[in-house]
């Protein structure tokens, strides 16, 4: 099974092909392609290649399929006995994205 290790917005993602992730925003129209050329290590289901720090000549492309906000969390600061108390919400934006090839180079 072929897979590699990308890097995209600060985070590390294990990917396959034909699967879909959800990363952090990226620029894009939905139905668009995207191309990611930092891998960290691929497998081509034989051998495993890492890189220091990065794979060269690898990249991974895949497909945006939507953009979106995750789920809803709220962020509650309070100062016992001060009367103080806020009370806030955040979403996460995300990309949704459908990989569809590994190149190792």
């Amino acid at each position: 099974m072929a897979y590699a290790i990308i890097r995209t917005g600060g985070k590390q993602f294990r990917v396959e092909p034909g699967r879909t992730y959800k990363i952090p925003s990226v620029v894009g129209e939905a139905g668009g392609t995207i191309e990611f050329n930092d891998v960290l290590l691929g497998n081509d289901g034989n051998a495993v290649k890492t890189g220091i720090p990065a794979l060269t000549g690898a990249k991974v492309t895949g497909e945006i399929v939507r953009h979106g906000r995750g789920d809803k969390i709220v962020v509650f600061k309070q100062k016992r006995r001060k009367n103080y108390a806020r009370k806030r919400g955040h979403r996460q934006g995300f990309t949704e994205v459908r990989i569809n090839d590994i190149s190792l180079g």
